[in-house]
C-alpha cells in the first residue's frame, strides 16, 4: 500500500513538471514569434526610410542635373535625358528582379524566420 502511494505522488509530480514544461515552451515560442515580428517591422521601417530618403536624393539629383545640362542642350532636352535615363533604370530594375530584390528578400526573410 506504501508503495503505490509513493508511485501516485510520483506520478502527480510527474504530471505537474510536464504541465510547467508546456507552459514554459508555450511561453518561449510566443516570445520567440514576438522577437520575429519586432525584427521584421524594423526591418520595414528601416526600409521605408531609406526608400523615402533615396526617392528624395534622386529628386534633387535629378534637377540638378537638368539644371547642370540646361547650357548644353536646352530646357527640354534635359528633362528628357535624364527622364530617358530613369525609364533604362526602371528597364533594368525589371529585368533583373528577381536576382536583385526578391532572392535576397526571400533569403533575409526566410533567414529571419528560421533562426
Amino acid at each position: 500500500m506504501l508503495s503505490s502511494d509513493k508511485n501516485v505522488e510520483s506520478i502527480a509530480q510527474l504530471i505537474e513538471a510536464l504541465k510547467e514544461y508546456v507552459g514554459l515552451q508555450k511561453e518561449y515560442l510566443e516570445l520567440n514569434a514576438i522577437e520575429k515580428i519586432v525584427r521584421l517591422v524594423t526591418a520595414l521601417t528601416v526600409a521605408v526610410v531609406f526608400i523615402i530618403l533615396g526617392v528624395a536624393v534622386l529628386f534633387y539629383l535629378s534637377f540638378a542635373v537638368v539644371y547642370w545640362l540646361e547650357p548644353l542642350t536646352g530646357l527640354g532636352l534635359a528633362f528628357f535625358i535624364v527622364s530617358l535615363f530613369f525609364a533604362v533604370l526602371l528597364a533594368l530594375v525589371y529585368i533583373f528582379r528577381k536576382s536583385w530584390i526578391e532572392r535576397p528578400l526571400v533569403r533575409f526573410m526566410a533567414n529571419t524566420l528560421l533562426n
